[in-house]
This record gives C-alpha cells, structure tokens and sequence, in this order.
C-alpha cells in the first residue's frame, strides 16, 4: 500500500510517514498542494492524507483538481479546526473521511486501511459488473430500470422490496452505480446474518476500550460507506433497540461511535431491503413507524419471477454465458424445451433458484446445449408449481413439513446457514434458533 501524506506541517508528515512504515505502508509527503499535484502525476497512490488549509492550493482546491483528472483514490482531509462545516465541504468535494487535529495516528492509519480496503472491494465489484446489471424487458422490468434511471442521480433515500432471491442487491448495485457516488464505496451488510449483539459495532464502530476485547478502535460500516452507498439488506430484522439509532442517523446524517461522544457526519446514500411486509410490522408494533417513512422516500418493488415469466430466457442466457466463462467454454446454449420447461416452472425460489438450476445443468450436461432433462427442475424446489404437496408431505404435521423444509435448503447449500435463510425467506437468526429447536444436525 503507497499513500501520499500532503501538509504544511513538517512534523505532522514525518510522524504520519513513521507510523505508517511501522504498518508497512510505503508514505511519501508533500509539503503543499502543488506538490502534491506535482506528485500525484508522478506516482500511483492507494490513499492521500491531505490538510485542509494550506499555503497555496488549500486541500479542497486539490481534490476538486483530482477529481477532475480522474483521480479516484480514498481521501481523508484533516484540519485543524472542528468546524463542521469544514467537514460537509470536503465529504461534498470527494473526501471519504474527516478528521481534527490533533488526532491519534493509529487510528489515521486504521481508517486508511479500512478506507483502501473498501477501494479495492469496490474495483473489484466494478470489473464484475456485468454480473450486477439489470437483465430483462418484461413490463415489470423496464418499469423498474425507468424508476432507478429517474431517481440515481438524486440522493433519495430507498426502501427495495421483493421476495427472497429476486435481486434486491443487484438493483441497489445499480442505483449506487448511475449516481454521483459511483466513485465511491458500495458497502452492503444483511442485517439478518449478524448477531444482533454484534450488529451495532459492525454499522456504528467503536473506540478502544468500549468494552471488553475492544483493543483498538474499529471503524463502522457507517464511515466506510462514506461518499458512497451504505446497502441495508433485510432491514425488517432489525432490532427495535436499532431502529431507534438509525432513525437519528438519517435525521442527522451523523453517528456516534460506541464508547465515543464526538458526533461524525457520515455522507453516505441508505438504500434498504426486505422481504417482509413492513407496513404490517409498523401495525403489529415491530417496526418503528417512524423510521419506515425516513426509508421509504423511494420505494421500488421487485415482482418475483413467477410473475414475468418472459424474463426468464434472458435471465438464463445471462446467467449461463456468465457460468460458461467460469467452467473454460462449458454448454451456454438451450434447446426450445429446456427453455419452455424453464418458462413453466414457477421458480419460487426466483432469480437465485434459477440461478442454481443452471449452473447445476451446466455441471451435468453432455453437450453444448442444455436440455429439458439436464434441468432437474423437480428437484430444484421444494415447492411444487401447481401449489400442492404430494401425497406424502400432505400428512406431515407443520412442525414436520417446516423441518423438512429446512434440512432440505441446508443440504441444497450445503450447510450455509445464510443462504439456506435466504432461500426461505427467514432470518439467520430465526433459522439458528429452528434449527436448535427441531435438533437438526448436517
């Protein structure tokens, strides 16, 4: 990692340099704005540490100037002054974070990380991203792709709705792609796949010593989303005692680390996802009304895939020509029957179902082609499509049948708790607890 350290203060970039070497990050310095232009022309940089008044070219000056010349490397600006509207100006201008002097070099250095981290996570989603585009020109569809193109330049807040496995994450992906953040961070967290007694440190950070095994300060989701979008996945699990937290960040626009006391203005897009009904949870007192209509600025509803069979040939071709890349050239195509027995099946497992049934007749398939039989399409659900049970589930109790449901998702993801949770509409959370109660062991 290389980061460029750009202050008029000689002592504030050797002490910086040195406590990055210490980290075996490489640190070179600029003792104003036009060196650090000077330098940047020069060298590839993974992160700059840049003081906000200068002699000269002043550190805005300098990130409208990078970003300007497509410069897209994490910025932290730091200043000696606590105003903040210091802070708004510089996230406004490009800065992915804000810190006051004088601060805590470790924890310039932590942020730095993390930062470059989320940098690299990004590039790396980017050169996949024609996994993540929006495929499909049903009704519903095309509706959806007029909704995302009117509202991704704005930074509305966006509550995605949709069964499990119909794409939520894809159309947030999208959103954040088309918008004036697309140069920043997209960071996603599914609410349900995290402890709940662990969920507040993950979204908020905490300082050293907040508690017990709390060692150094860890910086939140809420900061490394910072000038981009911060992706909610089931946000219907969110605890109550939560909910509350979030609400005031998006009042607010600033958290509070845990253990801290200082307020941080956070500039990142919130989007949203559940499966759930979220209208009924606010009348059964389980959802913060509240908080439902601070997230519901802009709502987008994914239809499952049952209901606009005619994506279902795109889809497949898509999803094929990518496994194909994958498996060095492996069948990609689909004969006219395989296609009709894909259109027929009702996929209550959507886009994710779909998903794996085509990479599983890749797999097994003899030819180039995929046939109707390479499918499997009964085994790939543990739904029928004409809505019955066989005979034989009709005389399982509920307790049984729900059992059985989930020792058949976990065998199908091979013990993957998170997305045999996903794939029945339920959280982690609840799948561990059915899980204990039933005594299911894989």
């Amino acid at each position: 990692m290389r980061v460029l350290v750009c202050d008029d203060e000689e002592n504030i970039r050797n002490l910086m340099k040195r406590f990055m070497s210490m980290e075996g990050i490489e640190a070179d310095t600029a003792e104003n704005g036009l060196a650090a232009e000077r330098m940047l022309r020069s060298n590839p940089y993974d992160a700059m540490l840049i003081d906000l008044r200068m002699p000269g070219l002043d550190g805005l000056e300098v990130i409208r100037w990078m970003r300007a010349e497509g410069f897209r490397m994490p910025v932290i600006m730091i200043s000696a002054h606590g105003d903040v509207s210091d802070a708004v100006s510089a996230l406004k201008q490009g800065a992915q974070d804000y810190i006051v002097k004088p601060f805590d070099p470790e924890e310039v250095v932590i942020r730095i990380k993390g930062l470059v981290e989320a940098a690299q996570l990004r590039q790396v989603a980017e050169s996949e991203r024609s996994e993540g585009s929006l495929v499909g020109e049903s009704p519903e569809m095309l509706s959806i792709k007029r909704i995302v193109q009117r509202i991704a330049p704005s930074s509305a807040t966006v509550l995605i709705t949709g069964e499990s496995g119909t794409g939520k994450e894809v159309v947030a992906r999208e959103i954040h792609h088309l918008s004036s953040l697309s140069t920043g961070p997209f960071v996603a967290i599914n609410i349900g796949g995290v402890p709940e007694n662990l969920l507040e440190s993950e979204l908020f950070g905490y300082e050293k010593g907040a508690f017990t095994g709390a060692v150094q300060r860890k910086v939140g989701l809420f900061e490394l989303a910072s000038g981009g979008t911060l992706f909610l996945d089931e946000i219907g699990d969110m605890p109550l005692s939560l909910q509350v937290k979030l609400l005031r960040v998006l009042q607010e626009r600033r958290i509070i680390r845990l253990g801290g006391t200082e307020p941080m203005p956070i500039n990142a897009r919130i989007i949203a996802a559940t499966n759930k009904d979220l209208e009924r949870m606010v009348r059964e007192g389980t959802f913060r009304e509240d908080l439902f209509y601070r997230l519901n600025v802009v709502r987008i509803h994914i239809p499952p895939l049952r209901d606009r069979r005619s994506d279902i040939p795109l889809l497949a071709s898509y999803i094929a020509a990518k496994y194909s890349r994958e498996m060095s050239g492996k069948a990609a195509g689909f004969t006219p029957e395989a296609l009709e027995a894909l259109r027929n099946h009702s996929f209550y497992g959507n886009v994710r179902e779909l998903e794996n049934v085509i990479e599983r007749a890749m797999i097994f398939a003899d030819s180039d082609t995929i046939d109707a039989d390479d499918l499997d399409l009964k085994s790939a659900s543990i739904h029928q499509d004409d809505g019955k049970q066989d005979v034989m589930d009709e005389c399982l109790t509920l307790r049984d049948a729900e059992k059985a449901a989930i020792i058949r998702s976990l065998q199908r993801w091979e013990g993957n708790r998170t997305h045999a949770a996903a794939e029945l509409g339920i959280s982690r959370r609840t799948l561990i607890s059915k899980i204990q109660e039933y005594g299911i062991g894989l």
